[in-house]
């Protein structure tokens, strides 16, 4: 795993500033603290911070081809990398590493774009190709590895943060107020748009070419994949036991096998345990598999409402790993939060990613650069209430007058079962009318509740921000895949979960930017492309049994965990939000950051209704989920508008690297 970043001229000879490459390759230093490179012929520079995992000794990049014709800067890891260069040498193809690097170069010639679709791995790159005059940029199925780019005058800039973008002299990211439109309506911005409104991102499944005789007003992504899904009728029909036996085996075989490569590396690797079945599977497949016994980390709380460290412990002494441990409290919360946005570089409405952010400085501190993580399997395998939900709210779809279909609610959440039908009706039931025409319906009411947030935006944002949100609806509608609209109701709501939720939140801001906070790369065995496409062929009425999430992971793993485990009620991941900021260093960030003058001179939040949430956070009575992520999204946002901005260029100074750090290759 590592950090990249660069340049493209547009218009004749790149000009690099003195120094340019020293600032944003240090501003990702980070990400590969390792080794420093870069490449340029004038028209192109790569940039590149390793962190070195695989051939420790000749995988520096940039990196060239023999004949220096073709030159790649590369994040991320491509996990089937031993087959493809075989396949590769039975091509003629010769090699000089033992790198996934050289594959891309090799594979890149032989495929040409196409080689993305044959790679099985998480990556963004940048190839720069000498002979043909053109730049491959490309990331991976999921999003996994991130890859944003601007345009400066007539210079294409990239980088696998922002803040990588800021280190070209003269260029600043714009924070976009309107951009909170469609953060607090779907929690993320819908790609290509990020929070500045002059930076943009490449979608995960896509790849983008720059013609450099012919070079683009702006980038053109093009989609090489996306998550698939059985129609609607043959996602609901009937599935007797021997077929569920075979699909219960047929996961589990594909799930191991992914596990199995992820575990490819010239240094340790270890894995989260979370406590829940996830991870647990991950760990316990990789024991199975290989006979390894991998070390394990997790992270626990103080507060024992949100605290899993008993499940944790158990699973630990049941697979019998190595295990660390990390307890964190109020302190460690508000204490990292700053720099969790600096990493995050994205408003945020929850303080989750503070804990995995501490949980990946364990790691670190154990001399871990690889973890294996259980994220994607209930997106994947339907482990989220939205998705019961969905199913649930088509049912009573088509019976709207129902008063019993409603009540089955009451089975994802226990408290709705003495819920007024008025409640149900005016909450779960908006848009039942639409339920077979509106792509977004599974997604609605969740929005509906962050939605509202907007009202706290000062009064000259709040139509920039509803046209915003209009627009990223707008964007997503477009993006959907031509078969979208002949899929059941479950698997809409996994697409939408897939390639909004996860991509930009879950995979981002709790995981890339949290894990290489700390330089750790996570690796995702339930995202191995493969699994994917094997989910998406199984109905939901075996992935969903009667309700019952993930049913046909658990019969798959059955016989390698603990019946309590298996059965234990899904606890959704969370941290406590507001009031980790009651007291201490929390209370005079607060304070700071979103006192009065501060926000009058962000100029982005209303402050009458500011001062009127942290009155009711002070005095202890922000109680309501609403009420939190208001506190935590003003709070991040606020942080954020001043490390972007008035903090910005001291920031990009103190990461600079030393004359001399960086190595240059090739031309």
């Amino acid at each position: 795993m590592c950090g990249i970043t660069g340049a493209i001229s547009l218009a004749g000879t790149l000009e690099v500033p003195a120094g340019a490459p020293e600032r944003m390759i240090g501003a990702l230093s980070h990400r590969g603290p390792d080794e420093y490179g870069t490449w340029s012929d004038g028209r192109v520079l790569l940039g590149h911070a390793r962190l070195s995992i695989i051939d420790l000794g000749g995988g520096q990049q940039p990196m060239g081809d023999a004949g220096a014709e073709l030159w790649v800067s590369f994040n991320g890891e491509i996990f089937n990398y031993i087959e493809l260069r075989e396949d590769l040498r039975a091509l003629g193809h010769v090699f000089r590493t033992d790198s996934d690097t050289e594959v891309i170069l090799e594979a890149y010639r032989a495929w040409g774009d196409a080689c993305v679709e044959r790679f099985n791995g998480q990556f963004a790159f940048v190839l720069a190709d000498r002979r043909r005059r053109r730049v491959l940029l490309a990331r991976d199925r999921f999003g996994i590895r991130p890859l944003f780019w601007a345009r400066h005058g007539d210079v294409l800039l990239f980088g696998s943060e922002v803040k990588a973008l800021a280190g070209w002299p003269g260029f600043r990211p714009e924070f976009d107020p309107a951009a909170l439109g469609e953060i607090l309506h779907t929690w993320v911005n819908v790609p290509p748009h990020t929070p500045f409104r002059n930076v943009r991102q490449l979608p995960a499944g896509h790849r983008a070419a720059v013609e450099l005789d012919a070079p683009p007003a702006d980038l053109a992504p093009e989609r090489y994949w996306h998550p698939t899904f059985l129609p609607a009728a043959e996602d609901h029909r009937f599935i007797d036991e021997d077929e569920r036996a075979r699909w219960s085996s047929e996961v589990r075989e594909a799930l191991a096998d992914a596990c199995e490569i992820r575990l490819r590396a010239d240094v340790p690797v270890g894995g989260y345990l979370s406590g829940g079945l996830d991870s647990s599977a991950t760990t316990a497949l990789v024991r199975e598999r290989t006979g390894d016994r991998l070390k394990t980390f997790s992270v626990g709380f103080t507060d024992a409402a949100y605290d899993e460290s008993l499940w944790q412990h158990r699973m630990a002494q049941h697979l019998g790993t190595d295990h660390e441990s990390i307890r964190v409290g109020d302190a460690e919360i508000a204490g990292g939060f700053p720099r969790v946005v600096w990493h995050a570089e994205t408003p945020l409405l929850r303080t989750a990613p503070t804990p995995l952010y501490a949980l990946s400085g364990l790691v670190r501190e154990q001399d871990y650069k690889v973890v294996l993580t259980g994220e994607g399997a209930d997106e994947v395998f339907c482990g989220y209430n939205i998705l019961r939900e969905a199913k649930v709210r088509a049912f009573w779809a088509r019976d709207p007058e129902s008063v019993r279909r409603p009540r089955l609610l009451g089975r994802l959440y226990p408290y709705l079962k003495q819920s007024p039908p008025e409640f149900l009706a005016r909450f779960y039931g908006q848009g039942l009318d639409a339920a077979a025409t509106d792509p977004l319906f599974s997604h609605r009411p969740r929005w509906s509740v962050s939605g509202r947030l907007v009202d706290f935006l000062h009064a000259d944002h709040q139509p920039g921000a509803a046209a915003g949100r209009e627009a990223a609806l707008g964007r997503l509608l477009e993006s959907l895949p031509a078969d979208f609209a002949g899929w059941g109701p479950v698997a809409r709501a996994q697409y939408l979960e897939m390639t909004l939720f996860m991509a930009g939140y879950l995979l981002s801001s709790q995981g890339d930017r949290m894990l290489m906070g700390h330089t750790v790369e996570g690796r995702f065995p339930f995202l191995d492309h493969r699994v994917a496409a094997l989910a998406g062929r199984i109905p939901a009425a075996a992935k969903l049994e009667s309700l019952r999430e993930k049913a046909l992971l658990k019969r798959a793993v059955a016989d390698l965990l603990p019946e309590s485990i298996l059965q234990r009620p899904k606890q959704p991941y969370r941290a406590p939000d507001s009031a980790s900021f009651f007291t201490g260093y929390g209370h005079d960030l607060v304070g700071e950051a979103c006192g009065p003058e501060a926000v009058r001179t962000a100029g982005v939040w209303d402050p009458g209704r500011v001062a009127g949430l942290l009155r009711k956070w002070d005095a202890g009575r922000m109680t309501s989920v609403r009420d939190n992520m208001a506190f935590t999204v003003v709070l991040s946002t606020q942080l954020l508008a001043r490390q972007f901005g008035p903090d910005l260029e001291r920031r990009i100074r103190n990461t600079t690297l030393p004359p001399g750090a960086v190595v240059r290759r090739g031309v």
